[in-house]
């Protein structure tokens, strides 16, 4: 039982913040399991509790999800899936990873601004390149989270409409990766399958929490809340490449 003290306070930290933001998980949850596990078992394992994780965050708040965005993202995910896979043994992830990460943080300290949800949002037919670069990152790094909300946040105004539909494409981007790991033969570990069983339940009850904790969050506030997450996460996908 101590040895699961551990992963089950990370699990129930990192999708608690899940529930609150709509995501961030893997970003606590990799770099804190990671000292423990293989760094190969945690990403996997993360992205096998991210699928019904994220769909339930999309069901508790249904009514918010804007699936247009899925539909519109959905071929891009695919096809960077499938890059990603290919690229996979023969990329070196270091600078992407920290472009990536300042990117992040460049759009997060935007969105930190008040006149960002008056700025023209970027068209559906952006959706394509997007969804495609969402689901390479996704495949490479296994944190295309902060992606999303970057994109989400120059299409949708509402924080909560944002909080809520960024789970839904981050499960659809983590089964699109999840697929072309189990066809690489990646999810057959039966070790793999025993900690997912052991920590999904707490992975649900993270995300609950902190569903609820956000309808006590004014909205202004959940805005300040996200935009402060993404550079928070966008710093640490810059520090994990220069390490």
């Amino acid at each position: 039982m101590q040895e699961w003290i551990y992963p089950v306070g990370v699990v129930l930290s990192g999708y608690t913040v899940l529930g609150l933001t709509g995501f961030g998980s893997a970003l606590v949850i990799v770099p804190l399991l990671a000292m423990n596990w293989p760094l190969s078992e945690v990403v996997a394992l993360t992205l096998l509790m991210d699928v019904p994780a994220s769909a339930f965050h999309s069901w508790l708040n249904s009514s918010q999800v804007q699936w247009r965005e899925l539909r519109r993202l959905l071929p891009g995910l695919v096809i960077g899936t499938a890059a990603g896979l290919w690229l996979t043994p023969h990329v070196q992830s270091r600078w992407p990873l920290l472009l990536l990460g300042l990117y992040v943080v460049v759009v997060g300290l935007s969105t930190l601004r008040a006149k960002t949800a008056h700025k023209r949002p970027h068209g559906p037919l952006w959706a394509g390149p997007v969804g495609t670069v969402i689901g390479l990152v996704e495949m490479l790094f296994g944190t295309a989270g902060p992606l999303v909300v970057a994109w989400l946040s120059r299409r949708l105004a509402d924080a909560q409409q944002i909080r809520a539909s960024t789970p839904m494409i981050i499960a659809a981007a983590a089964s699109t990766v999840l697929a072309g790991m189990a066809w690489d033969g990646q999810l057959a570990s039966d070790l793999l399958w025993q900690r997912w069983t052991g920590l999904i339940g707490v992975a649900l009850l993270g995300v609950w929490l902190g569903h609820r904790l956000a309808h006590h969050v004014p909205m202004a506030r959940l805005r300040q809340i996200i935009s402060t997450l993404l550079v928070v996460s966008g710093l640490i996908l810059a520090w994990g490449a220069l390490r």
